[in-house]
């Protein structure tokens, strides 16, 4: 427990740090948020034709009202959080990519629902905007990860028991 705890932190560490240099920032998390953008736009245009982005940036034609996915809203966090965990324990590579796989989705889907919610919850009442976007979604996005790990965990093989033969 104590080998997996250390190299979490190191992950988590070293993945932060790589996310937060310039080339992290200008070939990984801006090219991300903009396809988180383009995602969710294209949801909330399936039965919202008004709704617009660029760049980062989601706005209701309508209203004028628009939202900017900013680093921390893109749920590069939490596919850290998750990626240093899935990485640090114990287990073979392809459950480690598998798991990575579907765990960036699950987050990604949940981000999404984030979004999409946090664009039309903006429209109606900015204090409960405020609210959603600063506590209940940021607790929200980090549980996902942790579920999706702890399911993850269950789906491992399990060792083979070593049986203790009596000699007789």
């Amino acid at each position: 427990m104590l080998r997996f705890g250390a190299l979490f932190a190191a992950i988590v560490v070293l993945l932060f740090a790589a996310e937060l240099t310039p080339p992290g920032q200008k070939y990984f998390v801006e090219p991300w948020t903009a396809l988180v953008a383009k995602a969710a736009t294209a949801s909330m245009r399936a039965f919202d034709p008004g709704v617009i982005s660029v760049g980062s940036t989601i706005t209701d034609a309508a209203s004028g009202f628009a939202v900017t996915i900013l680093a921390g809203c893109n749920g590069v966090e939490a596919m850290i959080v998750l990626a240093a965990a899935l990485l640090a324990y114990p287990a073979p590579l392809k459950h480690k990519l598998i798991g990575l796989a579907l765990g960036i989705a699950a987050i990604q889907a949940l981000n999404l629902v984030r979004i999409v919610s946090l664009f039309y919850i903006g429209q109606w009442n900015r204090a409960v905007f405020e609210w959603a976007h600063l506590y209940a979604w940021q607790v929200l996005i980090m549980l996902d990860a942790l579920v999706v790990w702890l399911l993850w965990l269950r789906t491992l093989p399990r060792a083979p028991s070593v049986e203790v033969q009596a000699a007789a």
